[in-house]
């Protein structure tokens, strides 16, 4: 089978808006190319070099957001939608840089798709234990590592980038042996393993997207936790029961909003509601929705144009 790979230059402060413009155009995946994610991913604390040299300069100047879209019949008018949205986007006033939002596309067979992008996922460490590294890399762990591996197919979550590698750090400061833990919009599955391998004992980890859902699990068995880690499709938290110490959602701004006040009832007393995906522009519109929710924040962590939160019920 034959894809179209649509590109679109844009900056970190734009890739989740571009990204999620292609998949309302009906994109089966998107990927986000953005050295920032390569460049912080190996200078956290205690982190050592793991970069191949050449990887950056393989890289576009550019934050590029690739999608992918079937070849067939209605492909010109799908690249036409995405080019008047993205000439709509480029008028409108955000407060933020989008960049050029330079548009262009090639045709791919799927077998270059399934292995071009790896050549920029290497393992690297986020936060003090947790080493994520690609199923297909050596690497040698050391004594107090937690090790997950990843294949990300076409989900989104390979830790790289900033939310999530922030999502991470924050499970490493809450989640404690025995703790049940929700991650919603689990994409590949990696918030719910590292909770798992951080000594979580009930994980129930869920996404709107069956094909993510279905990384999830394959990511999940490949890390030998698929009794601790359960995977199912569902919306937010409407379709799950019960209560846990840990919910971390990765998302956006306005579904954070949204979702902070349905998650309080599953929040254990003492536990905490982590949440990232949030770009410094609508920090303060998170904050005051949780405020609003009864919430007060324990813990914040920035990095590049993005925030991540954690707060506790009141």
């Amino acid at each position: 089978m034959n894809w179209i790979e649509a590109a679109v230059h844009t900056t970190t402060a734009g890739a989740d808006i571009v990204s999620e413009l292609l998949m309302n155009a009906g994109a089966t995946g998107t990927s986000i190319e953005d050295r920032t994610d390569v460049l912080n991913a190996q200078k956290p604390e205690g982190m050592w070099d793991m970069l191949d040299e050449h990887i950056l300069d393989a890289m576009p100047e550019d934050v590029l957001v690739k999608a992918y879209f079937e070849e067939g019949a209605s492909t010109p008018e799908t690249l036409a939608f995405v080019r008047a949205r993205l000439s709509e986007l480029s008028h409108m006033d955000l407060g933020f840089d989008l960049g050029s939002l330079e548009f262009t596309r090639e045709t791919v067979h799927e077998q270059d798709w399934a292995e071009n992008w790896k050549r920029y996922y290497k393992p690297f460490r986020a936060g003090e234990r947790i080493v994520v590294k690609p199923s297909w890399e050596p690497y040698e762990p050391f004594p107090e590592d937690l090790v997950i591996e990843m294949d990300p197919g076409m989900a989104f979550g390979t830790g790289t980038h900033e939310t999530t590698y922030m999502c991470l750090q924050m499970l490493e400061r809450y989640v404690r042996p025995g703790s049940v833990c929700i991650d919603v919009g689990t994409g590949t599955g990696i918030l719910a393993i590292a909770a798992a391998k951080l000594g979580a004992q009930d994980v129930l980890a869920i996404d709107l997207d069956e094909q993510a859902v279905a990384v999830a699990k394959e990511n999940i068995q490949k890390n030998g936790m698929e009794q601790v880690v359960h995977a199912q499709a569902g919306d937010l938290l409407k379709d799950s029961v019960g209560k846990a110490d840990v919910i971390v959602a990765n998302i956006i701004a306005d579904v954070i909003c949204a979702l902070c006040g349905p998650a309080k009832a599953h929040i254990c007393p003492g536990g905490a509601f982590i949440c990232s995906g949030i770009i410094r522009e609508r920090e303060e519109d998170v904050l005051r929705a949780l405020r609003q929710a009864g919430y007060a924040v324990d813990c914040r962590i920035a990095r590049g144009e993005w925030v991540c939160l954690s707060a506790k019920p009141l």
